[in-house]
């Protein structure tokens, strides 16, 4: 792990970048929704996608991996929402598949991504790191 660049923020997380990126063409997608989803799947939605770079900065802020670890399971959690509320969209005729191809190749990547920083993770004793080792940022 010494070759590995420790960040030092959760802005340095490109799983967070990633999350943020897809956050944004969550909402850009659902700004063509019917109105009358204002308060149901636009909403829901939106606050699904917000929770996964949410989720990975409260994680990464907290005081060990194990917290860490759990703040991870939580986004995994919020990714299958979204991906299963993007599926739905396309079934309600709110959006085509091709709408949402872009945010679910997000979200595969995103997944993978979250699987093998936790598997990093749970590789070390709970007081070896607290950060991901995976790439610093790319802003």
């Amino acid at each position: 792990m010494s070759d590995l660049v420790k960040p030092k923020h959760y802005k340095d997380l490109l799983i967070w970048q990633k999350g943020m990126d897809l956050s944004k063409q969550v909402y850009r997608l659902t700004a063509g929704f019917p109105t009358e989803e204002r308060f149901g799947l636009t909403s829901q939605l939106r606050r699904a996608a917000v929770s996964i770079p949410s989720n990975i900065a409260e994680g990464q802020a907290r005081q060990g991996t194990k917290e860490f670890l759990q703040f991870l399971s939580h986004t995994q959690g919020s990714l299958a929402e979204v991906e299963t509320q993007l599926l739905l969209a396309v079934e309600l005729l709110f959006a085509t598949k091709e709408d949402v191809e872009p945010s679910l190749k997000e979200l595969d990547e995103l997944q993978k991504m979250i699987v093998a920083l936790r598997r990093k993770l749970s590789s070390h004793s709970p007081l070896a790191t607290r950060h991901s080792p995976l790439a610093v940022g790319r802003r």
